[in-house]
């Protein structure tokens, strides 16, 4: 039987560079499971090429697009409506082509990496301590559910401290919330919740954290992944950290939360997670 291309709706993830992305496996296993007649591709696009590209590809009939590094806050300026959580993190990584020429940013990070913390890894987060390494958008799709959860201290360090400190300002929170560079961390005391959302170490340079921020106490989230470990996990577990996990399970919590904007319907995320390394 001959499936009709023109039934089909399609979806795709735009970044530059995007060829390593799981998002297509990730989307069409969940469309699969739902039987959902929709195709989800690959879309590698400069930041000089990025509107043209999301326009054109909404043009010729897309459904919608995961947006990933980095075009993030370039979709956030692009979207015509936003939902909640891309107006509080300023940046958007799912866009939904409406029929009525509108586009709607919606960011599901944040909600991805609560699912995954909370649910998957089994974190509890009111009363903890905890450390944000970086400040940039990764960290920023990510703060204000972590703040909504009532932690005792969030703590964000960077490299760069006015950074830290710009980002800090941006959030009204009860929470005790503050910033310091990476140096200033060899003066507290180890966290119970310890947040990578920086690429440190992987160009193969050491993680330019001091190591007294980690301990046995403390659980190590790195925000990204790769098959074979990151240098952040190395980097914790050398360091006394007795439990530190990858983004992967993020990846996939904040994807699900992207397909049910787009088909109304959240897939089931237990058996990919079981696939894939978490």
């Amino acid at each position: 039987m001959t499936v009709d291309d023109s039934k089909i709706d399609r979806y795709a993830v735009v970044g530059h560079p995007v060829k390593h992305s799981r998002s297509p496996m990730i989307q069409q296993f969940f469309a699969q499971e739902t039987g959902e007649n929709m195709s989800y591709g690959l879309l590698d696009a400069s930041p000089d090429d990025f509107e043209v590209v999301v326009r054109g590809f909404g043009a010729s009939g897309g459904k919608g697009l995961n947006i990933t590094v980095p075009h993030k806050q370039a979709a956030f300026e692009l979207a015509t409506e936003l939902g909640q959580a891309a107006v509080c993190s300023g940046a958007v990584n799912t866009l939904t082509f409406r029929t009525d020429g509108t586009i709607r940013g919606d960011n599901t990070d944040g909600i991805g990496f609560m699912k995954d913390l909370t649910v998957n890894q089994a974190q509890k987060i009111a009363g903890k301590r905890i450390l944000i390494l970086g400040a940039g958008g990764a960290t920023r799709g990510i703060l204000a559910p972590l703040l909504d959860a009532e932690p005792a201290e969030v703590l964000l360090a960077n490299r760069t401290l006015e950074r830290a400190l710009t980002l800090v300002k941006e959030f009204e929170t009860t929470i005790d919330f503050s910033a310091c560079s990476f140096e200033d961390l060899a003066e507290r005391e180890p966290f119970e919740i310890v947040i990578n959302a920086t690429s440190a170490g992987v160009r193969g340079e050491a993680p330019p954290f001091p190591p007294s921020c980690v301990s046995s106490i403390s659980f190590c989230y790195d925000l990204t992944y790769g098959l074979e470990g990151t240098p952040f996990n190395a980097w914790a577990r050398k360091h006394g950290s007795e439990r530190t996990v990858q983004g992967w399970g993020m990846l996939v919590e904040q994807a699900a939360a992207s397909f049910e904007i787009w088909r109304g319907t959240r897939p089931d995320t237990a058996d990919i997670l079981s696939k894939i390394s978490v």
